[in-house]
């Protein structure tokens, strides 16, 4: 391992470097957001009118990078892939989660990142997701003693696409680069055609 990455697993800096380095590059996220109008529910809303499908290309843009970043990292010896953490899958409780969420992004406009953005540039609707989300996590952690069957249910372990596939890293990588392209172009035609 020529540079020994992750640096926080390999004990390069601590939990203050660490903590610092998140706070920094949560207020790059941030601002990069805002520049690319992503604090602007009604540019979210417009994706889900198929008029403007610009979440769609800065989403399918970071994992892209962030795959073939990584990808490229581990091949070179640079990144261990083994210790970067993969949060478990629990097929049921994250869909129900996802729909929850995809209703509160089609009713709010926003996504917890962008309504952290709204709220930061001080625009109201930001600030009203934010407390949606903080009553939705207040919610949920006081239904989780509850409901333990329900947020255990479906484990399937730290799932990853290649897993999923039984395909090597390399090629899942490919994949989604493929798709990535394609939903670029198809994107472009889907605006144009609403215009």
């Amino acid at each position: 391992m020529i540079g020994g990455a992750p640096f926080y697993e390999f004990g390069r800096f601590g939990e203050g470097t660490s903590l610092v380095i998140a706070v920094l590059l949560g207020i790059a996220f941030g601002w990069f957001l805002e520049q690319g109008g992503m604090g602007n529910a009604r540019k979210l809303s417009g994706q889900f009118y198929f008029t403007d499908l610009s979440v769609l290309k800065l989403m399918f843009s970071a994992i892209v990078t962030a795959m073939l970043g990584s990808f490229w990292l581990a091949r070179l010896g640079w990144l261990d892939l083994s210790r970067v953490y993969v949060p478990e899958t629990f097929v049921v409780p994250q869909i129900l989660g996802g729909v929850i969420f995809g209703a509160g992004f089609v009713a709010g406009g926003l996504c917890p990142g962008t309504s952290c953005v709204a709220a930061a540039t001080g625009r109201l609707d930001g600030l009203a997701v934010i407390a949606g989300m903080l009553a939705g996590v207040t919610g949920a952690g006081l239904l989780l003693p509850r409901l333990p069957a329900l947020f255990d249910a479906t484990p399937r372990g730290a799932l990853t696409l290649p897993d999923a596939l039984h395909i090597s890293y390399g090629a899942a990588v490919f994949i989604v680069v493929v798709l990535a392209l394609a939903g670029f172009q198809a994107a472009a035609e889907i605006e144009r055609s609403r215009r």
